[in-house]
């Protein structure tokens, strides 16, 4: 799973490549909703840190904008 840069509409988009393709996941606002996507993927237990299978792109896992900024 990638997680983008966060965009200037806010938030951070989730890709996942299967299948040979790349799949748009959705755009997750803090790091609890990147835990809620690979929950519904079934990957509860996946490692959300940097040294995890997770590719963090522009960014850490701790860093978010605030909503309000």
């Amino acid at each position: 799973m990638i997680v983008h840069p966060e965009s200037s509409k806010g938030g951070r988009k989730l890709t996942a490549h299967a299948l040979g393709m790349d799949v748009d996941l959705g755009r997750a606002q803090r790091p609890r909703r990147v835990a809620e996507f690979l929950r519904r993927a079934g990957q509860e237990d996946m490692d959300l840190s940097e040294d995890g299978p997770i590719s963090w792109e522009g960014g850490v896992p701790e860093w978010w904008k605030r909503p309000d900024a």
